[in-house]
């Protein structure tokens, strides 16, 4: 649908363009066609806004604005000219005036070819998904990442049901994001969970997602730091000392958002209210609705990539943690420090139940891993587990293990995709998650996963 609607506002421009040369229109002419033309151009739009593919997002909204100013701009030079006496308007100005034409259009519509339509994907459970959102504010902790001696904000989101019914209780499942994604990268996942009876919190960490908001309304992006830290790691040569230094650093930073979220939540959920450190906004009730419904007696974490290694440090961290899930995350936690270039690694046994994804890569590296003797350590986790299991997607990269493949394929793509179907590997990887935690926060059924899954 974006290329017709693209192909049906270009088609005008050249109809008109070829129309006005062939008449030699004037000045006035080509204004009177031009204004006809724009008007014509926002109607097409207007009219494929009743199509499913087109819509009021983001995605169009840099078109519709562009039209709009258009169409203002062509009436205001139209009463203009009118007023003067008529004269011949040059074909080179009109060619020119079409393909600059061509150019904004196309240019608009990039974010619609980049981000196809996505609204998640079908959920199985018999609840309604509602959401919320506030930011928590760390009195205790200064944002290093700003040099104004400001608190650290961590922006929160909840998701849950909507329709239950007065007095249920819901078990609790925290999500972290990998580097430089965002509250919103396994949307899927969290709306699965609430449609079953979940109470999911997807907890964004500033500096480290790719883009957020404080609570005065300021956009915040990803720190040039944390990005350079990112790409000096995944360098040929860099020592394992540099490495264990500032994955330690970023992993620090996330567990010490999720402790703090952790007890914020948990102590409105016992407390009955919100403390000071709560910014509701405009949807207060809604948060208030959401932490009602909450049991806080099983609680689940879990993440993708660095937010999976943060998930997995959790379980070791806290004794009010039942359930462990990491979407394809090093677990670099369990990782004590280096020695003579070698990585020491935990071999206390992991406390609580823990399952792993990896992608197909990642699965065949760690038995490389352990073929050689590499200490990896997701292999010793697993290996001294109280409970683990692990599974690998057929045909995934690591990015298949959240939504942004379905979201904004392209980038996905360039961040690391396999050759498995995006939505059919999101609703395994959501169900195999669904299974683990009805069995261990909500003691239903037992759980079995196989090593290898295969999908479409």
């Amino acid at each position: 649908m974006n290329l017709i609607l693209l192909a049906l506002l270009c088609g005008f421009e050249i109809a008109f363009t070829v129309t006005v040369l062939i008449r030699k229109a004037d000045k006035k002419g080509w204004q009177t066609g031009r204004m006809i033309c724009n008007a014509g151009q926002l109607a097409v739009f207007l009219i494929l806004l009743f199509t499913p593919d087109i819509d009021m997002s983001f995605r169009f909204t840099g078109l519709l604005v562009i039209l709009i100013i258009r169409i203002l701009v062509s009436g205001i030079d139209y009463l203009i000219i009118c007023r003067k006496e008529d004269k011949k308007k040059h074909p080179a100005v009109m060619i020119l005036s079409a393909l600059l034409s061509v150019f904004l259009i196309s240019g608009s519509l990039v974010p619609a070819f980049l981000f196809p339509p996505y609204k998640g994907l079908e959920v199985t459970g018999k609840y309604d998904v509602a959401q919320a959102n506030a930011i928590l504010t760390d009195e205790s902790r200064e944002e290093r990442f700003e040099n104004d001696g400001s608190k650290r904000e961590i922006p929160v989101y909840f998701f849950y049901p909507s329709n239950a019914a007065e007095g249920e209780k819901f078990p609790l499942v925290f999500f972290s994001h990998g580097a430089f994604g965002y509250y919103e990268s396994n949307f899927s996942t969290y709306s699965e969970l609430a449609s079953n009876g979940y109470v999911v919190v997807s907890v964004e960490h500033p500096y480290h997602s790719i883009f957020t908001k404080d609570t005065s309304g300021k956009m915040i992006i990803a720190d040039s730091s944390f990005l350079n830290g990112i790409m000096e790691i995944n360098e040929e040569g860099v020592s394992e000392e540099k490495i264990f230094e500032l994955s330690s650093e970023w992993l620090k930073l996330r567990t010490d958002d999720l402790n703090f979220t952790i007890d914020c939540v948990k102590s409105a959920v016992l407390g009955g209210s919100v403390s000071d450190c709560w910014t509701l906004g405009k949807n207060g009730e809604e948060v208030t609705n959401a932490l009602a419904m909450t049991d806080t007696s099983k609680i689940g974490v879990m993440g993708h990539s660095l937010g999976g290694a943060a998930a997995v440090a959790m379980g070791r961290m806290r004794s009010d943690i039942s359930a462990v899930v990491d979407l394809d995350g090093t677990m670099l936690g369990e990782e004590l420090g280096v020695e003579n270039g070698r990585e020491i690694i935990t071999t206390e046994p992991y406390p609580v139940p823990v399952l792993s994804f990896d992608n197909e890569e990642h699965h065949f590296a760690s038995i490389e891993a352990r073929k050689n003797d590499v200490p990896y350590a997701n292999n010793l986790l697993h290996d001294n587990a109280v409970c683990g299991y692990r599974t690998y997607i057929t045909g995934t990269g690591h990015m298949n293990y959240t939504d942004l493949p379905m979201f904004c394929p392209i980038l996905a793509k360039n961040l690391g995709t396999g050759e498995v179907n995006a939505s059919d590997c999101m609703m395994n990887v959501n169900r195999i998650t669904r299974d683990f935690f009805d069995c261990f926060l909500k003691g239903e059924g037992e759980f079995i996963v196989e090593e290898c899954i295969s999908v479409s």
